[in-house]
């Protein structure tokens, strides 16, 4: 199923940490989901089941991530 199939039904976001680089580019695009671990600079998931209006802006988190650490599950 594409991501936007995924996140128009209700997605539930992961990260895996150690699968993450640091880049920040999930926080740029969706902050209220996404923000980074002050110590390691590492993916923190802040709403692990975001709402349908921010469906968008976490389906371009996604896609950003330039180590794929970030996931959409239905």
């Amino acid at each position: 199923m594409s991501l936007a199939g995924q996140a128009s039904e209700a997605a539930k976001v992961s990260a895996a940490r150690d699968r993450c680089v640091g880049a920040g580019q999930c926080v740029l695009a969706a902050p209220a989901v996404f923000d980074q671990d002050e110590r390691d600079g590492l993916v923190l998931v802040l709403d692990e089941n975001p709402p349908a209006s921010r469906s968008d802006v976490v389906r371009e988190a996604v896609r950003a991530c330039p180590s794929g650490a970030l996931a959409l599950r239905r």
